[in-house]
């Protein structure tokens, strides 16, 4: 539970971790390692956040999914499982807390130069890190990798006022991976 007297008005659920594998590479402690960041880790925090939130009239709740969440990405069976139950989590939240004044949203992700990208480049491609990195940033339809700071202000907008009629959306912020793709 919220020990402090301040009111929460934002909840960001940005904690995740990844897996590369199809369902023949993924084993049942992956599947727990996944479910219980990626999934109980969304559920806990909204649930212990959500008292707080119903005060005065509600807040923002906003969870990071993936384009994992809505199509299928190769060798990221586990990874896209709980991205999607974090996408419709945020469906279900919204429509059962839209009474108390809680808006709740996603985004989608496409491939965002992070370390852990940098760091899966140098593990699993040593002497071709910036052949993989510009292999990499092509699969983006705009040409390169999405920075933390795009995500950052996409984050800002969606808990601020100015996207008070907003809720129960998830968007896409991927340079067009998932529309341009194929066509």
């Amino acid at each position: 539970s919220i020990a402090s007297k301040e009111k929460i008005n934002i909840l960001v659920n940005n904690a995740g971790i990844a897996h590369v594998g199809n369902i023949e590479a993924v084993e049942e402690s992956d599947l727990d390692r996944l479910y219980n960041v990626n999934i109980k880790g969304v559920y806990n925090c909204i649930k212990a956040a959500l008292p707080s939130l119903k005060v005065d009239g509600g807040g923002v709740i906003l969870n990071l999914a993936s384009i994992a969440s809505t199509v299928g990405i190769y060798d990221r069976f586990a990874y896209s499982m709980t991205k999607g139950a974090v996408l419709t989590m945020t469906y279900s939240i919204a429509k059962d807390y839209i009474k108390d004044g809680i808006r709740c949203n996603c985004i989608a992700p496409g491939r965002v130069h992070t370390p852990f990208v940098d760091g899966f480049i140098s593990k699993n491609y040593p002497g071709k890190e910036e052949e993989m990195f510009e292999k990499l940033s092509k699969t983006q339809p705009i040409g390169r990798m999405g920075t933390t700071q795009e995500m950052a202000d996409l984050v800002l907008f969606l808990c601020s006022d100015e996207a008070g009629f907003i809720t129960g959306s998830n968007y896409a912020i991927d340079g067009g991976f998932v529309t341009l793709n194929g066509k």
